[in-house]
């Protein structure tokens, strides 16, 4: 989708799998390396026995589909070099540290007046510019400060982050976001754009419902486990079966399919068959209704029935009667999971020491374009010779399109939003900021389960009244159908006729029984662009496992490796997979359009959570084949930084997030504390030594901290040089310096919740003001409007519409 173009990738290990993502979607990617490597050859996870430059199974992950090149740019010869690159580029992804590349003289301002339609993405922990702009940051820090470790854990211990690095993860796929809604922008203003990554901004999405909560229900969320919180109501998640755990929200709809096995083998008696209104029993729990079996009655009998099954028993039982059991695996369980399996999931990777793994294959299955990788890593310098000799004979650049100079990179298109809850609404509210109409359709029976969730403005519960909702629906239009009618689904067909983009996330099968699938639509629509997203994509065995983020985070191996090695997993916070699959899924949405608009083709989308979310585990998959290592939760351990925790400050519940990454930043951690005898141990002054004696390390820590204020012990060690950040909630991220200058949160009038914060974008794009561009609609607030003035339906057509009942 993507051959047209060509990226210039600059990235360490902070930022390569957003231009693997791009080589993936079918950009040509030309590695720039200095001549020791990039950084990211030097991370782990390692290949023993493959040549040195090659021994990072991390780098071997996120580098398939690039070329590489090595040049010298503190030499002038190979700076010309790259200039003449830059002329022939379309992007630029780099993760120098803020003012580097500008040092060197490549930095945007200089390498747009060579190429006027470049697009230059910049990937830092905290923004190019602002008051913690150069703080000192790692993994850790950037996920404390970003709000998701004040979230995840038992709060009788210290907050925990996922033990596996997540946050570069996530910013360098949303800088291939960035990227792609840029370059839409280039195409319409003809002009160079400048795209700056927050990877702080990138974690607060990972909150989901917690990121505003503060502001909205009067008090954060705290940590408590793998309990679900929703504001008015808590729900346990996990529970322990006979070989592990599994994860199961014990709602109506399911306990209406595993009521019967309860009944079967004695946990409960037979009354329970007919006692509950399983159907109604979520909303009559939401709006605190009189039940006649409680929650903690039903979460019993959950726990009862698990412990007497083996973790894929409950899977496979589950996807039998539709009953969402979800395994909590490890990557041991993800490689043999027959449902990637049958999906042809797994590529074969030839490894740089002659054997052959299974790695992540594409993240998304389309239709008329389908992703391949045709390249695996490279190795250090493989393709400077052929990248050189055709850059000598290289044409000049293609001129970009006319420009129209709108602003905004998606007017004018138009979608039909049939999705809910999380992946679908996040991806199409990305489009929807940045200027298309789009429509979505919902009904409130059911209600979107957002909608019902919190948290609610001042604890008051309604459809209308839910942060949840409103953050992932920003600039959209709201239609409400009832599917089930006749006369409903004929307006349906008439909004898919009108879009560009159809996004839908029912149960598979489910928009073919209503008449909506794709072979149903494309032939009156030929260039339409269907996205079909679900937790386990369209085809397999587990195709119709009906469930949210937390279970496909479970099935993924995430619930694993977040918690404490010795308890049980705690998982990362929510719905994880849905702050991971969005990502993925407007970059490649942005490359199908496109595609369309060079070639006018339409095509399906079949996007399954877990295949996207497992790209955030693929060294770790990787690893295992080749090593024989699980990885698993180890609290806020690191296998290669000591001191890295999250330590105790003055006050209730106050914790400051220090990583010490090397023995220059040990050193200047000893100058803080004092240099107190205890660290004057020759010991100590290796990371070897104080990996051995981590446990000492944390509790001499704790004795400084604990006297101390977070915001104190941050500032300290930051002007120290050593990386530290405060673990933030929402009430402190709504305060946050950096954040307010970043403009991160936006106040807008909403209809029923009054002027509230609304959550911004992870990036911002030099001179454009990204939005949202208005609230999240009430239920059902546009439906006229929508039919009148959208689709130009009579006041005949409507008034039939409407008296069919097919407007609720």
């Amino acid at each position: 989708m993507l051959s047209p173009y060509t990226v210039l990738d600059l990235t360490d290990h902070r930022g390569d799998l957003a231009a693997m993502v791009l080589g993936d979607l079918g950009a040509d990617v030309i590695k720039v390396e200095p001549p020791d490597g990039s950084a990211g050859r030097r991370i782990g996870p390692f290949l023993h026995g493959a040549p040195e430059a090659e021994r990072s199974l991390r780098f071997f992950a996120y580098n398939r589909n690039k070329r590489s090149l090595t040049l010298d740019l503190t030499r002038d010869a190979d700076r010309q070099t790259f200039h003449r690159l830059v002329e022939r580029a379309d992007f630029l992804i780099e993760s120098a540290e803020p003012g580097e590349m500008d040092a060197l003289g490549l930095g945007f301002d200089s390498l747009r007046a060579l190429n006027p339609r470049l697009v230059y993405v910049a990937i830092t922990p905290f923004g190019r510019d602002g008051p913690h702009a150069h703080f000192t940051a790692t993994d850790l820090t950037i996920a404390a400060m970003g709000g998701p470790i004040s979230l995840q854990g038992t709060p009788e211990r210290a907050p925990v982050r996922v033990s596996v690095p997540q946050v570069w993860r996530h910013a360098a796929v949303e800088a291939a976001v960035g990227a792609l809604t840029a370059h839409a922008r280039t195409l319409r203003t003809g002009e160079a754009q400048f795209v700056d990554v927050s990877a702080q901004c990138v974690m607060v999405w990972t909150m989901l419902n917690a990121m505003a909560a503060h502001a909205i229900q009067g008090a954060d969320f705290e940590r408590h486990g793998s309990d679900l919180q929703l504001g008015h109501i808590t729900i346990p998640l996990l529970h322990p079966c006979a070989d592990g755990h599994v994860v199961m929200r014990p709602n109506g709809l399911l306990m209406a399919g595993a009521v019967r096995h309860l009944v079967e083998e004695g946990i409960v008696p037979p009354h329970w068959l007919e006692a509950e209104d399983w159907a109604t029993y979520d909303r009559r729990l939401a709006a605190e209704e009189p039940l006649t079996i409680s929650p903690e009655r039903l979460a019993d009998a959950v726990v009862r029935y698990a412990r007497m099954h083996t973790k894929e028993d409950l899977f496979e039982r589950g996807l039998r009667d539709g009953v969402s059991f979800a395994p909590v695996n490890t990557v041991a369980d993800v490689i043999k999971l027959r449902h990637l399996e049958e999906r042809d999931y797994w590529i074969d990777a030839p490894l740089p020491d002659g054997r052959t793994a299974r790695a992540p294959g594409p993240s998304v299955r389309l239709s008329k374009t389908p992703l391949s990788v045709g390249r695996r890593a490279p190795r250090l310098g493989e393709h400077s010779a052929e990248i050189l000799s055709a850059l000598r004979n290289a044409p000049p650049a293609t001129p970009a399109p006319s420009p129209d100079h709108d602003p905004l990179p998606f007017a004018g298109l138009k979608v039909a939003d049939f999705s809910w809850i999380g992946v679908g609404p996040i991806t199409a509210k990305h489009l929807a900021d940045h200027g298309a109409t789009v429509v979505h359709v919902e009904t409130e029976d059911p209600a979107d389960k957002v909608r019902v969730g919190g948290p609610f403005k001042d604890g008051v519960v309604g459809p209308n009244r839910s942060q949840f909702f409103v953050d992932f629906n920003t600039s959209k239009l709201s239609l409400s159908l009832n599917l089930k009618n006749p006369a409903a689904r004929d307006v349906a067909r008439r909004l898919i006729a009108w879009a560009d983009v159809y996004l839908e996330s029912f149960t598979p099968g489910t928009a073919h029984d209503l008449g909506i699938g794709y072979d149903d639509v494309r032939e009156e629509n030929p260039s339409l662009i269907m996205v079909g997203t679900c937790l386990m994509g369209q085809t397999g065995p587990a195709a119709t496992f009906a469930g949210y983020g937390y279970h496909a985070g479970a099935i993924a191996g995430f619930y694993e490796i977040t918690g404490w090695p010795d308890l049980p997993p705690d998982g990362p916070w929510m719905a994880y997979t849905d702050t991971i699959a969005p990502r993925f899924l407007a970059a490649t949405l942005m490359a199908a359009l496109d595609h369309r608009r060079r070639t006018g083709e339409g095509q399906y989308i079949d996007a399954a959570q877990i295949e996207m979310a497992l790209h955030f585990l693929a060294p770790e998959l990787l690893d295992y084949q080749a090593n024989g290592r699980v990885a698993t939760r180890q609290g806020n351990r690191s296998d290669s930084m000591a001191p890295h925790g999250v330590y105790p400050c003055r006050g209730i519940d106050q914790w400051c997030a220090i990583a010490v990454a090397g023995n220059a930043q040990w050193q200047a951690l000893r100058r803080v504390l004092g240099d107190p005898g205890w660290a004057g141990d020759e010991r100590l002054d290796s990371v070897a030594g104080r990996l051995q004696r981590q446990d000492e390390l944390d509790a001499r820590l704790s004795d400084w901290t604990r006297a101390r204020p977070p915001a104190d012990v941050m500032t300290t060690l930051q002007a120290a040089g050593v990386a530290a950040g405060v673990v933030q909630r929402s009430s402190d991220l709504l305060k946050d310096p950096q954040l307010a200058h970043r403009r991160f949160h936006l106040y807008m009038q909403h209809g029923e919740m009054g002027r509230i914060p609304h959550t911004g974008h992870q990036f911002r794009i030099r001179d454009y003001d990204s939005g949202p561009r208005f609230s999240a609609p009430l239920l059902g607030e546009h439906s006229l409007h929508v039919m009148r003035d959208v689709l130009a339906m009579t006041d005949a057509e409507i008034g039939e519409v409407y008296a069919a009942g097919a407007v609720v």
